[in-house]
């Protein structure tokens, strides 16, 4: 299981990785800011929790974003918010685009409906494995 479930995810990492190509973004900081441009004022700990990364990584990755003028954070006391920047806005469309590109992609190899499954099975599994 190890060496196949590491085997898939550099595969599917390629493919993520050329379809955000066109934005400038690596598949973890596009969809950070995705998730940021869906509920702005977003906090880190919901990013942790929905992108299954740990604090750290999503502070790197907000870190990197703020360099490039996506993102910016705002403290209310102890409470981090994530807020996307007009530039962000504005590549909105480009970053549906990618994701659109990235299914498309991922489900013309594997079928739309053995890729949905797959999904839903991998993510039931990763619950599971709740360690």
């Amino acid at each position: 299981m190890y060496f196949s479930s590491q085997a898939m995810a550099r595969k599917v990492e390629k493919l993520a990785q050329q379809s955000w190509k066109k934005v400038d973004l690596s598949p973890s900081h596009a969809y950070l800011l995705m998730m940021v441009l869906e509920e702005p004022g977003i906090q880190p700990s919901a990013l942790v929790e929905e992108l299954l990364l740990t604090p750290s990584t999503i502070t790197r990755l907000i870190e990197k974003l703020e360099e490039k003028k996506l993102v910016v954070r705002t403290a209310e006391g102890k409470i981090t918010n994530v807020y996307p920047t007009p530039k962000a806005k504005d590549l909105l469309p480009k970053l549906n685009q990618c994701l659109e590109e990235f299914y498309q992609t991922y489900s013309s190899i594997l079928g739309k409906e053995e890729s949905m499954q797959m999904v839903q099975r991998m993510n039931k599994l990763t619950d599971k494995l709740d360690v």
